[in-house]
């Protein structure tokens, strides 16, 4: 948190151009939404992009970072009010990709590579509910992927370790978008603050 929070006083940020880190539908098929949550959504949000860069035609077509999964009473929190942990709303990255070009099985397969989905409420030094590893669900397929794929990733890479995965598969609730500095943030603030856990770890 202290990273954070030294990251948000710097001064000094490249000029980037949203439109950049945005691309159209290659086809006819319909966009559909990914919703995933891995801790701070500054490095969540970075290393998609990275990987699956909209200039380069790799299937996300945009994305945004925000607050979702909370107390439905709370409408349109801030980031102050999310890190107190009163909310229960979790720091999530909202994906809108093109299933043609790349599948939600793989963005679920992703999300697990990119992060620490072992540890409730946490992510390397993070903690707090907001920081918690979830996956927000949009359809009854959406939640059969969801489930199958964590079964076979903690098949594969987990039970060998003696780890178990706690990542919550819950359907996606009321979004809010977070406030504008923090989208894209490490691609405006390059020596920004990122979360340790935030890599490919396979």
């Amino acid at each position: 948190m202290l990273g954070r929070l030294k990251s948000l006083l710097s001064i000094s940020s490249p000029v980037v151009d949203p439109s950049t880190f945005r691309a159209s539908m290659s086809s006819t098929a319909q966009p559909q939404i990914a919703t995933f949550a891995a801790g701070c959504f500054w490095g969540v949000e970075h290393i998609f992009l990275k990987h699956f860069p909209p200039s380069e035609n790799k299937g996300i077509l945009k994305t945004s970072v925000g607050y979702t999964g909370g107390n439905p009473l709370v409408t349109n929190p801030s980031y102050k009010l999310v890190c107190g942990g009163a909310t229960d709303h979790a720091e999530a990255l909202k994906i809108e990709f093109d299933p043609s070009v790349v599948s939600y099985e793989q963005l679920v397969e992703f999300f697990y590579r990119t992060h620490d989905p072992t540890t409730v409420n946490r992510q390397g030094g993070d903690a707090g509910s907001q920081y918690r590893s979830a996956i927000f669900t949009r359809s009854d397929d959406q939640v059969a992927i969801a489930k199958r794929v964590t079964e076979q990733i903690q098949a594969k890479h987990f039970s060998p370790k003696g780890q178990k995965i706690v990542t919550e598969i819950i359907p996606a609730g009321q979004w809010w978008d977070a406030e504008d500095y923090h989208q894209l943030y490490l691609f405006k603030n390059p020596s920004g603050y990122q979360c340790p856990t935030h890599h490919l770890h396979w």
